[in-house]
């Protein structure tokens, strides 16, 4: 009998031995593996969560009206575009989201199957493409970093139900040229989607959205994990192209997929205040440079990302295991190898700056003291 699908390990519980090495230290060990927000969510959010008397009825799968509103309100407000709330709908965080996407688009375009994705990225871009049965076809990336989207053959654009996007980009940070990325999918008839949850911290040049572009074969995918410091509830939304996001919500509907009518609360009360993210923005912008500096001491000091809050830094002998391991052992530090993200970035290790000072500075004075 042939074998059937076998999941590979987890990415992060490949970690596991050298977190019991980072666990030794007095102090117990840094955890900056993973871009879980550590920071506290605004209070006014929180008393939106369990005062909605929200929790007997099912909520509305495609999100209520006044999350969509909300939505909307803040891409005009944030990001200069204007989608009409009827092109916008909610999703249980958007990890489910990109996961899925892949088979429901397989389902209404059977005739391809091939998913595009950056060659350096979030890995659950490819693994959506696996788990629908699809060709998972990673595209070249440049010395910075950024899509190479000339380097993606024929072939493969005849064959693609979609082409991925992100940026700021994770793990590197880079900025894409979304104009350019829009311009691909419609001259070859394939639908864009652009994973943009770190927005809002956009350090080079203003905040973008491929739906500057207008929405005719484009869906922008927003999470407030990120930018309301919220990923325990689990929110985002999608927005863009109508027919796309109909679709998607319709099959999303039959299959049962709800955010909690208190969450969906909730975002509508975090999505209207920018406050709580500007303070969070300089959170995360001190820690870039202060850590940068710190990891300057074993290693070539990282460059300041264009967006997001990670840090991507060489590892000094070009071996990314070792050099975990190694700020394991001495700082009692957690980092991410850089091949999590695909084999073109082994050479390098991912540092999320999710923690307070006061913890980053610990990791400096282990260092310092090795």
């Amino acid at each position: 009998m042939a074998a059937g699908f076998e999941p590979p390990p987890y990415p992060y519980d490949r970690l596991e031995p050298m977190k019991a090495k980072a666990q030794r230290h007095e102090g117990g060990a840094v955890d900056l593996s993973v871009g879980t927000p550590n920071d506290p969510p605004p209070q006014f959010v929180i008393d939106a969560l369990a005062q909605s008397g929200a929790e007997r009825g099912y909520p509305a799968s495609i999100g209520s009206v006044a999350l969509r509103n909300a939505a909307s309100e803040w891409m005009q407000r944030r990001l200069g575009v204007d989608v009409p709330s009827t092109a916008i709908a909610a999703c249980i965080g958007t990890k489910e989201l990109v996961a899925c996407i892949p088979q429901y688009l397989k389902l209404r375009t059977p005739d391809r199957d091939t998913v595009l994705y950056p060659a350096i990225s979030y890995p659950t871009y490819e693994m959506g493409a696996i788990l629908a049965g699809c060709r998972a076809v990673a595209v070249p990336v440049d010395e910075h970093w950024r899509l190479d989207l000339s380097a993606i053959s024929e072939d493969d654009a005849a064959r693609a139900l979609l082409l991925w996007v992100n940026t700021p980009g994770n793990p590197a940070g880079q900025i894409d040229d979304l104009e350019a990325a829009a311009a691909w999918g419609r001259s070859h008839g394939v639908p864009v989607f652009s994973d943009e949850c770190y927005v809002e911290f956009t350090w080079q040049g203003p905040r973008q959205t491929i739906l500057s572009q207008g929405t005719d074969g484009l869906v922008a995918v927003h999470s407030l994990s990120k930018r309301s410091n919220l990923a325990g509830v689990r929110v985002g939304f999608y927005a863009g192209d109508e027919a796309l996001v109909d679709y998607l919500r319709e099959v999303r509907k039959h299959a049962g997929f709800m955010v909690p009518g208190p969450v969906q609360a909730a975002a509508v009360v975090a999505l209207g205040d920018d406050a709580h993210v500007a303070v969070q923005a300089e959170r995360y912008r001190e820690r870039l440079e202060r850590f940068a500096d710190t990891l300057a001491g074993v290693g070539p000091r990282p460059e300041l990302p264009g967006g997001g809050f990670y840090l991507w830094a060489k590892a000094p002998d070009g071996d990314a295991w070792g050099h975990a391991e190694r700020l394991a052992v001495d700082g009692g530090v957690l980092v991410t190898p850089g091949d999590t993200f695909g084999p073109q970035g082994a050479g390098y290790v991912r540092v999320a700056m999710v923690q307070p000072l006061e913890r980053l500075e610990l990791v400096a004075r282990r260092l310092a003291s090795a």
